[in-house]
């Protein structure tokens, strides 16, 4: 009698038994939203409110205009919640709009302020294909930070970053998105995610040089390939 892999089998169908479920439940709390349910609104709120926070902080390292950029994506979310139709999941259509809102009061603070550090270079994407497939064999830098200390160190040091590789970086290292995920958020392809990520990393760590302390905390250390 010819074998079959039973046990993958049964894991494989629980993994898409779980994917469908979760987007059964996105599609059943945007239904809820667009009816105008109260307690719709209040998950909405619980299941977001601290994520959407932490990721517009991370890009502004502004309280205030973090808390700004919460209340812009929640308004957003409320109003266009018709659009919401379960191509991608909620998660990343509201991490999206919290991107582009981050992007918004970014051009804000350059317009009317103008006080921000100057960004790094031009981002030149195009003609590196080789960053399209590299894997990157090195744990990242929130990997390796391991005080608060390390931590208030490597936040530094991310506000130097373009804010394009920052962007992923945050989202891949801090929010936890997977690559294709972020390719949904960021509106790009696979092969430009990993290549910001790459360098977003690469950037970090040579802001990162000599401000840690002497031993080799970022040392590149041997790992299955993302």
């Amino acid at each position: 009698m010819r074998g079959y892999p039973v046990a993958t089998a049964i894991l494989d169908f629980s993994e898409r038994s779980g994917a469908q479920a979760s987007v059964n439940e996105d599609l059943c709390l945007a239904e809820s939203l667009r009816l105008g349910d109260e307690r719709a609104y209040e998950e909405l709120i619980a299941r977001f409110q601290q994520p959407v926070y932490s990721l517009a902080s991370r890009l502004l390292n502004d309280p205030a205009e973090a808390a700004d950029v919460v209340q812009e994506v929640f308004l957003k979310v409320f109003r266009s919640i018709g659009h919401f139709r379960g191509q991608s999941s909620l998660k990343t259509w509201i991490y999206r709009i919290t991107v582009n809102e981050a992007h918004n009061a970014r051009r804000w603070f350059f317009r009317h302020r103008r006080r921000e550090t100057e960004l790094d270079g031009p981002v030149e994407e195009t003609n590196h294909h080789w960053r399209e497939t590299v894997a990157d064999h090195g744990r990242s830098p929130f990997e390796e930070a391991s005080s608060q200390e390390r931590h208030r160190i490597i936040q530094a040091a991310l506000l130097r970053l373009n804010p394009i590789f920052k962007e992923a970086v945050v989202l891949r290292d801090i929010a936890d998105l997977s690559y294709e995920e972020i390719a949904e958020v960021l509106d790009v392809s696979l092969g430009t995610v990993k290549s910001r990520i790459l360098r977003g990393r690469e950037a970090l760590r040579v802001e990162l040089a000599g401000s840690l302390d002497e031993r080799p905390v970022l040392r590149l250390v041997p790992k299955t390939a993302e």
